[in-house]
């Protein structure tokens, strides 16, 4: 497993890469799940908890997610007061589709790894059907609700060429690249 780099909006090359839709995978073999874990390592070193191939450069419809929703880690140490540590919960999607959306909506302050150190709230469906082929080429239909379906969402946009700032208005989405560059010069 090797961690990648992750494309980020303040280059332009990088952008112009973020936004093209990414293409079907013909079929889940040892190449997709080579690439499923070059992605998770890159989530977890990053940290985040969703990563959409094309944030690698992979204009492949492919996405890893784990969110925390593990098991206690029993080996971990916890101090007082603290939540437990939780064993990695990855989940891999390949090829995923929305197959149905709810009306009701919830607001979700959403970040991305691709758009550093920015988060704002963006509206998107309470619930979401899903259809997928798991890591090893099975489908799967769920429905997912919660943190579950803001991700998948978010992931899933990727997917289609949209970032998360697409849909805020023009004023906040101009503020948060404006943020993105300016973090990047100071950095450099």
């Amino acid at each position: 497993m090797t961690v990648r780099r992750i494309l980020t909006i303040d280059n332009a090359a990088d952008l112009a890469v973020l936004k093209q839709v990414s293409l079907p995978v013909a079929a889940v073999d040892d190449g997709v799940r080579a690439l499923m874990d070059d992605m998770l390592e890159t989530m977890y070193a990053a940290p985040g908890i969703g990563l959409a191939a094309v944030q690698i450069g992979e204009l492949k419809r492919v996405i890893v997610m784990d969110l925390g929703d593990g098991a206690p880690d029993p080996e971990a140490e916890v101090a007082q007061g603290e939540e437990p540590a939780r064993v990695p919960n990855p989940r891999f999607f390949v090829n995923p589709e929305v197959l149905w959306t709810s009306e009701e909506t919830c607001p979700y302050e959403e970040g991305c790894l691709s758009i550093p150190d920015y988060f704002d709230e963006v509206q998107r469906p309470a619930r979401a059907r899903i259809r997928y082929l798991d890591r090893d080429g099975r489908p799967v239909e769920e429905e997912a609700d919660g943190l579950y379906a803001v991700c998948i969402q978010h992931e899933m946009d990727h997917l289609n060429g949209v970032l998360f700032i697409d849909h805020l208005t023009r004023l906040r989405r101009d503020r948060a690249v404006a943020k993105v560059k300016k973090a990047a010069r100071m950095a450099a």
